[in-house]
């Protein structure tokens, strides 16, 4: 048994995360250029945080508030808690008071379901996703890079140099983001030399509909380790930790270095704000999010 998620060893540090680790990320996973969009002709301007950009629910996100226990359930079968929190309306600049909940649930079969829901009171774009990272190695390796990786997608959203999408839709064919066929993700860690590794959207060969589908397969040869990610979300943010610089001793006791870990970060499009022909992430008063996210943990 190993802790194949990085994370802090002591509680207090998770106030300043700057690298996220395991957190719920919100209103806005990844990013929205210059933090600006309007819904219904009417104009927002959101926090700046990453360049130009707002990234990941912005200076005080999501992932920097405390949350609320409202459930903890145990049975045979499964054991789940639930977190909620409120966001008020003008909260880095988002329209809206907005309530969030967050289930996980594990279940005897080691499987962990993440269930996410959302109201809101105005119109308001969201894009719930966790942030975890895996080593499957439990860290005793320092680089995931011999990591094997399957990604269900034909496509990416091609990135400007601003790191946000410029609406192209494009094929990974012939590209170092072609994981139809499990490949290392050493195989193109180094194409991407502005990135320093992978940081990108894939979009996800799923049927039409809401359904939860398989996303990725992550495996981990010499522990025999597996994470297979299912979701409902029409795309998923690869990371691979490149920025990571060995100043942080993680739970695991060792010191976290670029490359240790990689997150798969199902989501809605980055920036889809911005691009009409995205899957909408527009959250309107008496909707309520979709269904959860789940990844299989079992193997």
């Amino acid at each position: 048994m190993k802790n194949i998620v990085a994370g802090y060893a002591d509680l207090k540090n998770y106030l300043h995360n700057p690298d996220y680790y395991g957190v719920v990320v919100g209103r806005y996973a990844n990013r929205i250029a210059a933090g600006h969009f309007s819904i219904n002709g009417k104009e927002y301007q959101v926090s700046v945080n990453n360049g130009s950009n707002h990234l990941h629910g912005g200076v005080q996100g999501f992932s920097h508030k405390f949350w609320t226990v409202t459930s903890v359930k145990e049975n045979e079968q499964q054991c789940s808690v639930v977190f909620s929190y409120n966001s008020a309306d003008g909260e880095e600049g988002y329209p809206g008071n907005m309530s969030v909940s967050v289930e996980y649930q594990l279940d005897d079969a080691g499987r962990l379901h993440i269930h996410y829901s959302a109201t809101t009171d105005k119109s308001t774009p969201v894009n719930l996703t966790n942030h975890s990272y895996f080593n499957l190695t439990g860290f005793e390796q320092p680089s995931i890079l011999d990591h094997l990786l399957e990604v269900n997608a034909s496509a990416y959203t091609e990135k400007s140099e601003n790191d946000t999408p410029t609406g192209q839709i494009l094929s990974v064919t012939g590209t170092a983001l072609d994981f139809r066929k499990p490949g290392k993700l050493s195989k193109g860690v180094d194409q991407f030399p502005a990135d320093m590794g992978y940081d990108h959207n894939f979009v996800l060969d799923k049927s039409e509909g809401n359904d939860l589908e398989k996303a990725a397969v992550l495996s981990e040869a010499s522990s025999g380790r597996t994470v297979t990610v299912y979701t409902t979300k029409p795309g998923m943010q690869l990371y691979t930790a490149n920025f990571w610089n060995g100043s942080i001793i993680g739970q695991q006791g060792v010191a976290y270095r670029q490359h240790g870990g990689v997150a798969l970060e199902t989501q809605s499009f980055p920036d889809s704000v911005h691009h009409p022909h995205f899957p909408s992430t527009i959250l309107h008063p008496g909707n309520s999010t979709g269904p959860p996210r789940f990844l299989n943990l079992g193997s």
